[in-house]
């Protein structure tokens, strides 16, 4: 804990700092102030709403409902919040979000690890534009999204099981990335430079007209990395490509939608999967593609969708050495048709859905022997294993919104192929009760499941064995909460949630075996109970005090989490029990002379857990403080930016043995036409 009373007056002496140096001039300018309406300023909430976000809708139950009806902790994410973060890809946006442990293994989007409320990076459902993309060979890669930020509308944090909204594999929650949907003709244009040769650029272009809209947008990055390996080679180097398209059209009757993205993404994986060895290596190529649809007018309301992600992996245990050890191989497709429909009558509002999900996967070292192997690209080797298997799910809800009540309750039933697994049945309902205007209090009981990844099922390589007979993870999940929103400015929320998670699956090592002999091995780890609080406020200082100019907005936000299960004497855990005990979030935004902006955000994190380092000793994660900064200067047409992430240089680690980066600094400017 010294480490954040090191940190702590950091802040308050920067913050002294500038306002001393600002107290007899002050400037004022929106970040991104333009006439375009697809970029225009929104103001940032946490879960309540305020002037523009009444406009939001979003998707804790399975209909949209408009963020103020919401009787759930959704975190929002804003345009506008994320152009002043001081951030270079989703997975460090989600840094800032108090609920969402993200163990970052590489910075800069390199490889991410994101769980909710204690859990584990496949216990999420990661969704663009509402269509789930996760892989179903390992959640570790499923943040390679194709898209940029400057292509990010919104994200929408929704903590606790979400099945009736998202299906079976968001246990412990869901991240939608909704991205902007073109407005007028326009052109864009951003680089950016930094530390570890860190150099990054793209461009994006938009076309409306006459009820049709069209947005592209290609990027590419890359970095050295901020570390070497023993012998004194790249291991944390990155490049990535990237390219989104979405078009969608809409008159009177219909809205269509529809993109098609692709990732491809090369970095040096460091120490990420076994401490022995320095020199990993990884190479992924992700596709995604969708159709959506809906009715504007009628009494029913119809809303059908198609996908098909394509996900292709090679993993490297020694870089550029297969004669040592050969390279993993895998490929998988995931393929979908969902409808959803709802109508209103004098009862409320019902909705019906169903889904039909197809994972296909084929494997150099995965899955069952097929019946004939498949070629591998480029390779002079062949797929040899795989899994196929199909899940089904339906649901039914209602909503019912009477003045100050509102209520919705309903059941996802599920069934998968694999193992021959039942249909199983999951109920949800969520209260609400407004009192006055400002205040909201809530109560919800949801459920959920999580069918076990291909990975944890078959990889049984480099020290893991892996059972194939593992059991889904099931959660039940109460929160209890207020919420409180007033025409200022001022938002806030407490909440308190306890999950029960039982047939959690986690890879164990045992300690009492020989070193030589230590093994990770997937098992169904008994049950795990978390208790939890959360806090939130944000204040827009400039409307509460609209007499001065200084200071734009504040925030904060805190969680803790505790966990218990049966203690295991001996027995190191991979992911179950590496929670966040505690995680506070706090940023300050002023807008400064000469129409600049500077936004402050600080992180303090504590984790439960133990990890293994490259000497083979166990050692206990240590709590940190990190404090990042952005400057920026805007008008209508330009933004010119200065990042700095770490700002105290500190050491720390997120995950394993896998040291994390120390001060870095980005320099970045971004136009338009």
């Amino acid at each position: 804990m010294n480490s954040t009373r090191h940190h702590l007056p950091s802040i308050f002496s920067i913050v002294f700092f500038i306002t001393t140096i600002t107290g007899g001039h002050y400037g004022y300018v929106r970040a991104g102030q333009t006439s375009d309406p697809e970029n225009s300023p929104v103001v940032p909430v946490l879960d309540s709403v305020s002037y523009e976000m009444s406009e939001i809708e979003v998707t804790a139950s399975r209909v949209r409902t408009a963020l103020p009806d919401a009787s759930r902790i959704i975190g929002i994410m804003t345009g506008e919040q994320i152009s002043t973060y001081p951030v270079q890809s989703v997975n460090d946006i989600l840094k800032y979000a108090v609920g969402v442990d993200v163990r970052q293994r590489g910075p800069m989007g390199a490889q991410t690890d994101v769980g909710v409320r204690g859990g584990n990076f496949e216990q999420v459902a990661i969704l663009l534009d509402g269509i789930n993309i996760c892989d179903p060979q390992t959640g570790h890669n499923s943040f390679d999204f194709p898209v940029d930020m400057s292509d990010i509308d919104h994200i929408e944090v929704l903590e606790g099981p979400a099945g009736r909204a998202y299906g079976s594999s968001s246990l412990m929650g869901a991240i939608n990335i909704v991205t902007k949907t073109a407005a007028r003709t326009s052109g864009q244009a951003h680089l950016e430079a930094g530390s570890w040769g860190y150099a990054a650029g793209g461009v994006r272009a938009t076309a409306v007209s006459d009820g049709w809209n069209n947005m592209l947008s290609v990027n590419y990055g890359r970095s050295d990395g901020y570390s070497r390996s023993k012998a004194g080679h790249l291991n944390a180097d990155m490049e990535y490509k990237k390219a989104f398209y979405k078009g969608g059209y809409t008159d009177n009757d219909i809205q269509v939608n529809w993109h098609a993205g692709a990732s491809i993404k090369d970095w040096g994986s460091n120490t990420f999967y076994s401490a022995k060895f320095d020199e990993q290596f990884e190479h992924t190529v992700k596709t995604y593609t969708a159709l959506q649809a809906e009715n504007r007018v009628g009494r029913v309301h119809i809303h059908p969708s198609a996908w098909w992600n394509h996900n292709e992996d090679r993993f490297e245990l020694i870089r550029g050495s297969e004669a040592q050890v050969p390279f993993n191989y895998h490929r998988s497709d995931v393929a979908g048709v969902g409808f959803n429909s709802w109508f209103d009558w004098c009862l409320g509002r019902t909705a019906i859905g169903a889904e039909l999900k197809n994972e296909n996967l084929v494997s150099g070292n995965l899955g069952e022997p097929l019946a004939e192997p498949k070629h591998i690209n480029g390779t002079d080797r062949d797929y040899t294993l795989g899994l196929n298997r199909t899940n089904i799910s339906f649901i039914l809800e209602h909503n019912l919104k009477i003045k100050w009540f509102a209520l919705s309750a309903g059941v996802v039933g599920v069934r998968n192929s694999w193992n021959g697994m039942d249909m199983r049945f999951y109920p949800g309902v969520d209260l609400s009760v407004k009192l006055g205007s400002k205040i909201k209090l809530f109560a919800t009981y949801n459920t959920s499941l999580r069918l076990p990844s291909v990975t944890e099922l078959y990889y049984s390589v480099g020290g893991y064995k892996a059972d194939k007979h593992l059991k889904p993870e099931e959660l039940q999940a109460v929160d209890l909460g207020i919420k409180y929103s007033d025409y200022r400015g001022v938002q806030a929320s407490a909440s308190i949630y306890y999950n029960r998670c039982s047939n959690m699956i986690d890879w164990i090592m045992d300690l009492t075996q020989p070193e030589d002999q230590r093994h990770w091995e997937s098992v169904n780890f008994t049950e795990v109970n978390s208790l939890g609080a959360e806090l939130t406020a944000n204040i827009s200082l400039e409307n509460l005090f609209p007499g001065q100019r200084l200071f734009k907005s504040v925030d904060f936000a805190y969680n803790y989490i505790s966990q218990e299960k049966v203690d295991v004497p001996n027995i190191q855990s991979r992911t179950t029990l590496e929670y966040l005990k505690h995680k506070a979030v706090a940023g300050i935004h002023f807008n400064l002379p000469l129409n600049l902006e500077l936004g402050i955000n600080y992180r303090y994190q504590d984790r439960a857990g133990t990890f293994t380092d490259t000497d083979g000793q166990v050692r206990p994660y240590e709590p940190y403080s990190i404090l990042d900064a952005r400057l920026q200067w805007a008008n209508s047409r330009y933004n010119i930016y200065l990042e700095g992430n770490n700002l105290t240089n500190r050491q720390y680690f997120d995950y394993g043995s896998v040291p994390q980066p120390g001060f870095w600094a980005i320099a970045g400017i971004s136009f338009s036409i």
